[in-house]
C-alpha cells in the first residue's frame, strides 16, 4: 500500500524538524571548482592521518597480554558468504545491463509472504530511507525509460520514473564532482531521509534510527554486488544540497544520508 509523502507531514512537528535540519546541516560542506583553492576539511598532516586510519583502540592498557591469547576470535573465511569485497578505489568502464539493477536491488525489497517487512531491520517499520538510483552518463544498458533517475518503492516491487525534467549532467557531476580518480561507475544509489516519516513517531530519536537503516541498507548491497560480481563503494564526496536541487527535491524534506557507487 502506498501512502502519499504529505500523509506524514500531518503529524511531524515543526520545532523537530527545524532542530534536526539545523543539526544534520553541521555535518554537510561544500564541493566546488569556484572554492577548492582556498576551502581545506582539516588540516591534519597526510603522515598523522594514515597512522591514525584503520586502528583499534583499546581502553583498558593495562590488561595481562595473555589474558588476549585466551580471547581470541577467529575471522570468516576469505569464501564465506559475508566477506565482503574491498571498497572500489578505481571503477573501471564495463558494460552494465539493467536486468542487473533490478537483481541487485532485492534485498531491499518486502520479503515473500509478508505485507511491509523488507530485507532489512527499520526502527518502528517507518522505512524512512528513500532510494534513488541514477543511471550516470546514461552508462547502463537497456534503461528502460527517458528519465535517468528512478525512486525504489519497495512494497510494490517496481520503480517509478522521477521527475523527466532532471539535468542528468549536471546531477551526474554533482555525484562525483573532481574525481576522476574513482574511474567510472556506472550506477549511483542515493539513499535519502525523509524527514516526515523519520521523526512523525519518534521524533529526534528517528534521526538517528534512519541513519542505522541507511547503513544496514547500503551493508546489503555490497554484499549483493559481491555475489552479482559488481564493485561497490559508499560515498560521502558530494553537497546535501547540489544533490537534493538536481533531483528536485525539497530540501527541507529531503535529506541525503549516503551515496553508494557501483559498477
Amino acid at each position: 500500500m502506498i501512502t502519499s509523502h504529505d500523509q506524514y507531514l500531518k503529524f511531524s512537528a515543526t520545532d523537530v524538524i527545524d532542530e534536526t535540519l539545523a543539526f544534520h546541516a553541521k555535518g554537510n560542506y561544500i564541493i566546488h571548482k569556484a572554492t577548492q583553492h582556498v576551502s581545506a576539511l582539516h588540516q591534519i598532516p597526510s603522515n598523522e592521518l594514515n597512522a591514525l586510519a584503520g586502528k583499534e583502540l583499546q581502553l583498558n592498557t593495562l590488561l595481562n597480554k595473555n589474558c588476549h591469547s585466551l580471547l581470541k576470535l577467529a575471522p570468516l573465511a576469505p569464501d564465506h558468504f559475508l566477506n565482503r569485497n574491498n571498497s572500489c578505489e578505481r571503477f573501471t568502464e564495463r558494460p552494465l545491463h539493467f536486468n542487473t539493477v533490478q537483481s541487485l536491488l532485492a534485498p531491499l525489497l518486502v520479503k515473500t509472504g509478508s505485507t511491509y517487512k523488507r530485507g532489512y531491520p527499520s526502527g518502528g517499520a517507518l522505512y524512512p530511507i528513500e532510494v534513488f538510483c541514477i543511471n550516470l552518463s546514461n552508462k547502463i544498458e537497456g534503461w528502460p525509460t527517458n528519465s535517468n533517475v528512478l525512486h525504489l518503492l519497495a512494497s510494490s516491487k517496481t520503480f517509478e520514473c522521477h521527475s523527466p525534467d532532471i539535468n542528468h549532467q549536471l546531477l551526474s557531476q554533482t555525484i562525483t564532482p573532481l574525481n576522476d580518480c574513482i574511474g567510472s561507475p556506472s550506477l549511483a544509489l542515493i539513499f535519502c531521509i525523509y524527514l516526515p516519516k523519520a521523526l512523525f513517531k519518534y521524533r529526534h530519536r528517528g534521526y538517528r534510527l534512519s541513519l542505522m537503516e541507511a547503513g544496514s541498507m547500503y551493508m546489503l548491497i555490497d554484499l549483493r554486488c559481491k555475489e552479482l560480481n559488481l564493485d561497490s563503494r559508499p560515498w560521502s564526496g558530494f553537497t546535501d544540497h547540489q544533490i537534493t536541487k538536481h533531483l528536485n527535491l525539497n530540501p527541507t524534506l529531503f535529506l541525503p544520508a549516503c551515496i553508494q557507487l557501483i559498477g
